[in-house]
């Protein structure tokens, strides 16, 4: 479960939306506020930002298209079609307009999300994600700054090739799902025993790997979206966020290509700031959100 500020568990749901049917959690009260977590994560990834949010913000945490407890439809894993399946979602909760929070691959959701839907989406805070066809690719290069500087992104060559990760990865999501959080962070602690086995609960699922997979390999589509969505760039208030051990100050670079009004921090931390930092990340996110929902 995931608590509010006053310990109360948020409520669940599940929608069919956009041809798929998503599950999500909500509480809290205020301007709407989307969270959207990446891989391979699950909405419990926001389980310690969430009550920090709630006394101001009525909070909408979905599980991504194929991943957590959502569906997993057989095709759809673009970041256009899973932005409209948030769009969706929160229309169909009654939110009009409301603020995004995206991390990762929900951070590129989020993007499209806020490119796709401008008329909804009144802020959103980009935190810990390369952009697909503005650098994303370059990462997976075998080069001696991408491997010295930790940010060699070998996996997603691995995703891209079809049939032999699933063949490789399949009684084996614990020990990856564990190699990936931990060596990503600054603080592998942080990645508890309880998140360990709700994010090997969620991918242990019939279809949970290849859902994910799937994710990886829509990305020189994605890339083609963004750069479309580029040529008109956000004119609304952006936060970029990152970790100093992993994409840090790159996704000011990000969002410096797509947006107009750009700010940036970056925390001493790794990859999965709401997981490692949620003090330090609520302190920055919350002043300001207050400016702008």
């Amino acid at each position: 479960m995931i608590f509010d500020h006053s310990g109360q568990a948020l409520s669940t749901g599940r929608v069919n939306v956009n041809g798929t049917s998503l599950h999500y959690r909500t509480g809290g009260s205020g301007p709407a506020l989307v969270l959207l977590h990446g891989v391979p994560k699950a909405s419990y990834h926001w389980r310690h930002l969430i009550p920090k949010l709630t006394a101001r913000y009525t909070v909408v945490a979905p599980d991504l298209r194929g991943l957590g407890d959502s569906a997993r439809p057989a095709n759809g894993y673009d970041s256009a079609t899973m932005s409209d399946d948030i769009a969706a979602l929160m229309t169909r909760l009654g939110h009009q307009t409301y603020g995004v929070l995206g991390e990762d691959w929900g951070a590129v959701i989020g993007y499209q999300l806020a490119a796709r839907h401008r008329d909804h989406v009144s802020a959103l805070v980009f935190a810990e994600a390369l952009l697909p066809g503005f650098g994303f690719e370059e990462h997976t290069a075998l080069t001696v700054d991408n491997v010295s500087n930790g940010m060699h992104l070998w996996h997603l060559g691995f995703y891209f090739q079809p049939d032999v990760p699933e063949m490789l990865i399949a009684g084996h999501e614990r020990e990856l799902i564990s190699y990936m959080i931990k060596n990503e962070r600054s603080y592998p602690d942080t990645a508890t025993p309880d998140a360990i086995e709700e994010y090997v609960r969620c991918y242990s699922m019939p279809g949970g790997v290849r859902a994910m997979l799937a994710i990886y390999r829509a990305m020189l589509v994605d890339a083609e979206q963004n750069r479309e969505a580029a040529q008109k760039k956000l004119d609304i208030p952006v936060l970029a966020l990152g970790g100093s051990a992993f994409i840090g100050a790159r996704n000011e670079e990000m969002m410096r290509n797509v947006a107009r009004d750009v700010t940036a921090h970056v925390f001493e931390a790794g990859h999965d700031l709401a997981e490692e930092v949620p003090d330090e990340m609520a302190a920055v996110v919350l002043p300001f959100l207050a400016e702008r929902l």
